[in-house]
């Protein structure tokens, strides 16, 4: 399940409540958080990866500039997020969650905005979800996406804390 970060689907009421700013979006912020809520919001399922010791991998992928985290605030309230893995011009999502509504999908669409000013190729979305599916990411050949894998990691990777570019346009 993948997405080129030019290819995001925003839907008009997506749009709609992105430009009316009625919550500010980061990156790198509040990265222990948004693994925490992550990890959280997957509490129902008995079978929940994001157990301590994948947080603590993650944490340490994040000191040493590889993981990174997108959040969305209402004021100061943390209500959506995701985070995953740069190598290269490879994003590898691993988990979001969402507190309100659509803001999960709010963090993902300024990932692909960031991400594709960044010249970043491709984010590997995993999982197949119909959530997914609604901002356009589509399954791939395994074959293929190898191919891709080693091609787009190879590529100089963007270490260190992140952080949205000011002049990024509203979609």
């Amino acid at each position: 399940m993948c997405l080129r970060p030019e290819q995001v689907i925003i839907s008009h009421s997506l749009r709609k409540l992105i430009r009316k700013q009625q919550f500010q979006v980061t990156m790198d912020r509040a990265f222990s958080d948004v693994i925490r809520l992550c990890a959280q919001t997957r509490a129902i399922d008995p079978g929940t990866w994001i157990n301590p010791d994948m947080q603590a991998a993650y944490y340490e992928l994040h000191r040493l500039g590889y993981a990174h985290s997108v959040e969305v605030w209402n004021e100061d309230r943390l209500v959506g997020g995701l985070y995953g893995v740069a190598l290269g011009q490879f994003f590898f999502g691993e988990s979001m969650f969402s507190l309100q509504s659509n803001t999960s999908k709010i963090a993902f669409v300024f990932l692909c905005r960031q991400l594709q000013r960044w010249n970043f190729q491709l984010i590997d979305c995993q999982m197949p979800t119909e959530h997914l599916f609604s901002l356009g990411a589509t399954e791939m050949p395994r074959a293929q996406f190898q191919t891709l894998l080693r091609s787009y990691t190879d590529k100089e990777p963007r270490v260190g804390r992140w952080s949205l570019e000011p002049d990024l346009p509203l979609p």
